[in-house]
């Protein structure tokens, strides 16, 4: 009986591992065993606990990589409107109106300037239109005619406003010269401070010398064709008429020199360029005379070709010898 219960009772031994424990005994030993592997490893108690350490690690290395990143950014991403920048944006759009308004608004200005100038040359001409009369029919001979009844009244308006544009031309001229003054250098304000006086001056030379040098001659070359039977007889509409469209080409051509002597100054052209130009000059000068011309004759043709000719070789000698260019 004693040796068949030690043979029951040696499988239990050998499921204890031999050292005759009990099973409770042996799952305290297991519990024990395991909180030693947890105490040598951490890790195993917080699975996270590694990759949180993984993640500083990185994060030693990273300000190296970091301070690469903002470069990248700003290469790569586009930067991004800002409501101060569209704001910004707004006033200048604001600020460009206002200065196109600004320059319209001055630009009226300077014309009602400018017609009020001239209506006040044409009051003063008006009151003075029996003088004006005078010295305009010297040319003709002291006596001019009238075929309709309003024709006196309206030439006489004619008459004062065109002499009240010449009265107010220097005032004309300033405004336009204020006009474009701020878009000016100090240089260019030099320049256009001499040319502005310079035009009107030699603009007046032009009429003064067309109403009493070559007027009378013209008129005393078509007088000449008269006779016993056909006799001249002006009326102050087509008299008037004829006057203004002679001596205002006049005018324009005395601006030559001021013209040759701006593009000489420049440097566009030079007394070598203008001397080898003097034959076409010649030619064309008749051309302008029979096209500015108000009758077709050779005669007044030659009244403006010639004093063309003079003009553009008085600026030939003051661009070689005064401009020495």
């Amino acid at each position: 009986m004693a040796e068949a219960e030690k043979e029951r009772s040696a499988p239990t031994d050998s499921m204890t591992g031999g050292t005759g424990a009990t099973e409770p005994d042996a799952k305290e030993k297991a519990a024990e065993a395991a909180r030693a592997r947890l105490a040598d490893n951490p890790w195993t108690e917080n699975p996270n606990a590694a990759r949180v350490s993984e993640e500083e690690e990185k994060e030693k290395d990273a300000p190296s990589e970091a301070e690469n990143l903002p470069t990248v950014v700003e290469k790569e991403l586009p930067s991004e409107p800002d409501a101060d920048d569209d704001d910004e944006e707004a006033e200048d759009d604001e600020e460009g109106n206002m200065s196109i308004l600004r320059h319209l608004e001055e630009l009226r200005t300077r014309i009602i300037r400018a017609l009020v100038a001239i209506a006040v040359g044409s009051g003063v001409a008006y009151f003075f239109i029996e003088d004006i009369m005078r010295y305009l029919t010297l040319p003709a001979g002291g006596r001019l005619y009238y075929l309709q009844p309003a024709e006196a009244f309206f030439t006489y308006i004619k008459i004062a406003i065109f002499a009240g544009f010449l009265i107010a031309l220097p005032v004309i001229f300033y405004q336009v010269w204020k006009f474009i003054l701020p878009a000016l250098t100090v240089r260019e304000r030099t320049v256009v401070g001499i040319l502005v006086p310079s035009s009107v001056l030699l603009f007046f030379g032009g009429l003064a010398f067309s109403f009493f040098l070559v007027l009378p001659a013209a008129l005393q070359f078509f007088v000449g064709f008269s006779t016993e039977n056909l006799q001249p007889m002006f009326t102050l509409h087509q008299y008037f008429d004829f006057v203004l469209a002679f001596i205002l080409p006049f005018g324009a051509v005395f601006e030559l020199p001021l013209l040759v002597i701006v593009f000489a100054k420049l440097g566009f052209i030079g007394s070598k360029f203008l001397q080898s130009k003097q034959r076409i000059v010649i030619f064309l000068s008749f051309v302008v005379g029979a096209i500015i011309s108000p009758t077709p004759d050779i005669f007044t043709q030659s009244m403006i070709a010639i004093p063309l000719i003079l003009l553009y070789e008085i600026s030939y000698l003051v661009v070689r010898f005064v401009l020495r260019r």
